[in-house]
């Protein structure tokens, strides 16, 4: 039994623990880096083809992101995840590799004239298809037997609709060991879902940082000092625009702002109209909507209750199409664009933006975290401009964040957490940026007492024998993410598989035997 760190480690982005166990290797979590890349990421520490199954936390790009390359490269087991998370999946899976392929021919159209080698994305959609077809659901609460010697609970981390805490029990030649993943851990009465449910026993934990160092000051009432950031910009003729994520925040918003609405708190902007600009968050609403019997909290349900949808108010309008999305900046009214990314990395906020930061009437609110070096991070830091499409704007409008509507959990509701799980032998603390795991773990050390270490990239843990080898960190030297290159990576895996595929065809007939080597020769003289 062995356990390997690959990503989040020292960092907040690009999740991923590898496990060998009962035979069987395994992932916990494939995600995506976003933003800094501070330290390089050992590689998993075999083919794709091998990984037996993946066990997944929840649907956000930093903890799934990677699968459709893993797909790629091979990979055909069960992906494991709740049932909501399998269904957030499927539309932001296809979203993101829309984004590969969309930036792939966008860099490419320009590499043309400039005499570039071809930009091949980092997975395609046909890729995102696979692996969404992978994908096993499961309900919260109900041990699973997946393979001889492994069952799985999930249970809700209250993050995100349908994210999950993994607790993972291991039977191998007469010895009996209990993992927990925390996945991300819950901010206690956000809108909509549960609060964290917590685990009373592990062997051993693996849990998140992102807010370890840190405390959350939530305005006492949060919808009042949101419709006061609104009644301030609409009193100046200006528009608020929101940067969202479009999974989890914006349905979040559009519950906050349906109670300014039906509290009357801005009667001299009373129909003021709010635009969702992101087919995704449109499509991740329905979902919502539909699995509202597992995880929306009491406050919600009261409203479902009434046949009353929680997330849905007068004024409220969509924009699907891009002529839709480009006529938003085209009405003169004050009015409130939400807008996907919630970073502004990527997607229709950047037209938004483009249209807004230069306006002092405007204001651009920020509601999540921005990872360092992201375009929202540098606005937030305040930024005099921004280059938007190749032009620089001048920032202009107010930029401000209001506190407190983090999906994740801050450094008490971290110690509620671990605290609820009986002396653990030993907890890994992940999903931080260095100074934060870093310090989050000296603090369990030092005022829980537990045996805690913030392992590198490279750290593997033998769930036997309990002995620790830390990674050595390497540092990015070019300190932002380089453009993925997974060509020749491919191609290797592609080798392997075929490889495996002559080992396994002892037994086939002559015939089949004929057809494949012909087959093999024919694509070396073609490539020859």
């Amino acid at each position: 039994m062995k356990m390997m760190f690959i990503g989040a480690n020292h960092e907040v982005t690009g999740s991923c623990t590898y496990i060998e166990a009962c035979g069987k290797r395994f992932l916990v979590d494939f995600g995506m880096e976003q933003g800094f890349d501070e330290f390089e990421n050992v590689a998993i520490p075999c083919n794709p083809s091998q990984i037996d199954f993946v066990l997944l936390t929840h649907a956000h790009i930093d903890h799934s992101g990677l699968l459709p390359l893993l797909f790629a490269g091979g990979f055909k087991g069960e992906i494991h995840a709740t049932k909501p998370t399998a269904h957030l999946c499927d539309i932001m899976l296809r979203d993101s590799a829309h984004i590969q392929e969309f930036e792939a021919e966008w860099k490419n159209r320009r590499g043309m004239r400039e005499g570039k080698e071809e930009y091949i994305p980092l997975y395609t959609m046909e890729d995102a298809l696979g692996a969404i077809l992978l994908f096993v659901e499961h309900e919260y609460g109900v041990y699973k037997e997946i393979c001889d010697g492994i069952q799985i609970r999930f249970t809700d981390a209250g993050h995100l609709l349908g994210s999950a805490s993994i607790e993972i029990k291991l039977y191998e030649n007469g010895v009996k060991r209990k993992l927990v993943f925390s996945g991300d851990i819950g901010n206690k009465a956000q809108p909509l879902i549960k609060d964290p449910t917590y685990i009373e026993n592990a062997d051993f934990v693996v849990m998140e940082s992102t807010y370890g160092d840190r405390l959350h000051h939530r305005p006492t009432d949060y919808v009042a000092a949101l419709a006061q950031v609104l009644r301030e910009t609409f009193e100046k003729g200006g528009n608020v625009v929101i940067p969202s994520f479009a999974v989890g925040r914006t349905q979040e918003l559009l519950y906050f702002i349906r109670q300014i609405k039906e509290r009357a708190l801005i009667p001299e902007y009373a129909d003021f109209p709010v635009f969702v600009d992101s087919p995704l968050a449109i499509e991740a609403t329905n979902i919502f909507i539909k699995n509202y019997a597992s995880c929306f909290d009491d406050e919600a349900m009261e409203y479902i209750a009434k046949g009353i949808n929680p997330i849905k108010f007068e004024g409220l309008n969509i924009a699907v199409s891009p002529d839709e999305s480009r006529a938003i900046n085209f009405d003169s009214r004050p009015k409130v664009i939400i807008s996907s990314s919630g970073m502004c990395e990527a997607g229709r906020i950047k037209h938004h933006l483009k249209h807004n930061l230069w306006r002092p009437e405007c204001t651009v609110m920020f509601v999540g975290y921005q990872a360092v070096n992201t375009l929202g991070r540098k606005l937030a830091d305040g930024a005099k401009s921004a280059k938007l499409f190749g032009e620089e704007i001048a920032v202009k409008a107010r930029v401000l964040t209001l506190p407190g509507i983090s999906g994740h959990a801050d450094k008490n509701g971290l110690d509620e957490w671990i605290k609820a799980i009986d002396h653990p032998k030993k907890v890994f603390v992940n999903h931080g940026d260095d100074r934060t795991s870093t310090l989050y773990a000296e603090h369990l050390q030092n005022d829980f007492g537990l045996d805690a270490v913030a392992p590198y990239s490279g750290a593997s843990f033998d769930l036997v024998t309990e002995i620790y080898e830390n990674g050595s960190p390497v540092r990015n030297e070019r300190r932002f993410k380089a453009e993925p290159s997974t060509v020749y990576g491919r191609l290797v895996a592609a080798v392997d598989n075929l490889t495996a595929l002559v080992r396994e065809s002892s037994g086939r007939t002559n015939k089949d035997l004929a057809k494949l080597t012909d087959s093999i020769n024919n694509l070396i003289l073609k490539f020859k």
